[in-house]
């Protein structure tokens, strides 16, 4: 007859108190911001119930789109492929400024700790100004248009790119960087010989992705004086002429279906 096993005891989870208390305090903290939040931003659900009538007015006004060709749809598909282009320009002639500041700034490819801080100083200066900022005081300085619009995201793509890039590299392998070293390379014979190379699969999927979120931030610069279709869509609004509003708009979400279509296959093409 077989002795019975004496049961062990359960072991107790280490700091159990400790991670509750935690936990609470937390969400405590959590729903005070929100309050806090909710103040600060009047929001009240209340006043879209209230308003319900006045967007009932607008909607009807927006439909159907005007799609005159000569008057609204020939001039929308022209802004638009300004905006484009602002995009692209923004993402391409950022390139040589951030891949510069990104090398100085990622700790694996800076010739110096001092270079670096003031290479991440200057990407996060750019980074921290918003490209409608930029869009402002561009628009001061060279006039209404879409240059001042490629200017803007230009500055502001340099500090998110540069960013990006340099923890990228950052991330990689530092093996062929050492022996590359240790065979007397020189640092730039590192970065192009071993940096680069390990990274560019990803320098290119993020180069892909800004300009992505470059055509659209292009939109939005136009509203401010810099060109391309927000700029048509806020002379739209003005005049209260919403059917055309709405016929640009729609333009507008081709572009970015058409632009997100490309990135992915890209990115696909990459991958394989």
């Amino acid at each position: 007859m077989s002795t019975p096993t004496a049961s062990l005891p359960v072991p107790k989870i280490p700091n159990a108190g400790w991670r509750i208390t935690s936990a609470l305090t937390a969400l405590v903290v959590f729903i005070v911001l929100h309050i806090f939040a909710f103040r600060g931003t009047e929001f009240e659900p209340a006043a879209l119930v209230s308003g319900a009538e006045g967007m009932a007015s607008f909607l009807a006004d927006a439909f159907p789109p005007d799609l005159d060709w000569e008057s609204v749809l020939a001039p929308a598909l022209k802004a638009t492929t300004v905006t484009l282009w602002i995009g692209l320009l923004g993402t391409t002639l950022s390139i040589p400024t951030s891949l510069l500041l990104a090398m100085f700034a990622a700790r694996t490819t800076t010739p110096h700790p001092v270079i670096q801080q003031m290479a991440r100083a200057a990407l996060s200066f750019f980074r921290a100004v918003p490209d409608i900022v930029f869009a402002l005081i561009f628009v001061t300085a060279v006039g209404l248009g879409p240059f001042a619009g490629v200017l803007a995201l230009i500055c502001h793509n340099t500090g998110v790119m540069g960013k990006l890039w340099a923890e990228s590299m950052e991330e990689s392998d530092a093996g062929p960087l050492q022996a590359l070293s240790t065979a007397g390379a020189s640092r730039l014979q590192q970065v192009t010989h071993a940096a680069l190379p390990m990274v560019l699969g990803q320098f290119v999927g993020l180069l892909l992705y800004r300009f992505d979120v470059n055509v659209r931030s292009s939109l939005v610069l136009g509203l401010v004086g810099a060109g391309g279709i927000g700029l048509l869509i806020n002379q739209s609004i003005k005049s209260f002429q919403f059917d055309a509003m709405l016929t640009q708009i729609l333009v507008v979400l081709v572009l970015i279906v058409l632009v997100d279509q490309l990135s992915s296959f890209i990115r696909r093409r990459l991958e394989v």
